[in-house]
């Protein structure tokens, strides 16, 4: 790669979390530690598919953030990190079966005004050497302003790195300006922020336009066992993925934000890249682990996803 070239991806994840993980899937306990987090998860999918990542973060200078910091090298990113005095967000929580129960959770301390401009200043940087930018969002919503992320990806966009953006509500509100070039969303984020009715197909197309409208390229609404939604300026489509067995259907929507921006870091274009986000996101349920996937099933996997053509008046 030439010296000056953008090359890879930056994922803006301000908040990663330590989960910590106990099942017993036989006589004896087992303990897993992982780093975990939305952007981590993302992170982890798009690396898979071959993507280098850069990872900015924002990591506690305790016993939490110390094993994160080992965590997030060991799954083979560049992690880039602003350090401070609070301490990094963490889950415990146990595996009995397919089932999943929370023991204890701390998302972490609110993001301070002196963190936020350093962050900000991190991932400006390292998002100007990259060809694409994932904007990701915090455990907790709360613990990071929207005016990180309206000031990042407005200034990222402006110097020509697109963007794509996993928000909600007014994190999400404040990136539309920088007119983000792919939105995933899912049907009961919608509902929840009073958007549209998850039961009525029509409302949530209709939201999903005025996203479009508003200033996003493509925006891909998830629905959890249902076919996906996809809409651009002039186009609706259902994303209809091959029925598999499903172990695990957290993670679904993350790895779906991940395979389409993988393709679209790599020059692909957009139905290419839907289709392959939908292919990862059909096969991360029929696993645990989140933003787990193996490229080649991936791969036959996209030759059976089928987007079909969807209209409204």
């Amino acid at each position: 790669m030439a010296e000056g070239v953008p090359e890879g991806v930056m994922v803006f994840a301000p908040m990663p979390q330590l989960t910590v993980m106990v099942e017993k899937p036989g006589d004896e306990p087992e303990l897993h530690l992982h780093a975990g987090g939305q952007g981590l998860w993302q992170a982890r999918m798009i690396s898979s598919l071959g993507v280098p990542v850069t990872f900015c973060a924002v990591l506690g200078q305790g016993e939490v953030g110390r094993v994160l910091i080992s965590l997030i090298e060991a799954e083979g990113l560049t992690l880039k990190a602003v350090r401070r005095h609070a301490d990094s967000g963490w889950y415990v929580h146990e595996r009995l079966g397919e089932e999943r129960n929370v023991l204890a959770e701390n998302p972490g301390s609110p993001l301070g005004r002196h963190d936020g401009d350093e962050l900000y200043a991190l991932a400006l940087s390292e998002g100007l050497k990259a060809n694409f930018c994932v904007l990701s969002g915090a455990a907790d919503p709360n613990l990071v302003p929207p005016d990180v992320y309206s000031r990042l990806g407005r200034d990222l966009h402006s110097n020509g790195t697109p963007i794509a953006a996993d928000l909600v509500g007014d994190h999400l509100e404040a990136v539309l300006d920088a007119n983000p070039v792919f939105i995933k969303i899912s049907d009961e984020e919608l509902h929840a922020d009073g958007l549209a009715d998850k039961d009525d197909e029509e409302t949530i197309v209709k939201a999903g336009r005025q996203l479009v409208e508003r200033g996003a390229g493509t925006v891909v609404i998830s629905r959890a066992e249902k076919p996906a939604i996809a809409l651009t300026d002039d186009s609706a489509f259902h994303v209809v993925v091959p029925e598999l067995s499903v172990r695990d259907h957290r993670g679904a929507g993350d790895s779906m934000t991940a395979g389409v921006v993988a393709v679209l870091a790599q020059g692909g274009d957009m139905q290419q890249a839907i289709r392959t986000g939908a292919a990862a996101g059909a096969l991360n349920v029929t696993q645990h682990g989140l933003g787990a996937g193996r490229p080649d099933a991936i791969a036959e996997l996209v030759k059976l996803v089928r987007l079909e053509p969807l209209e409204f008046p």
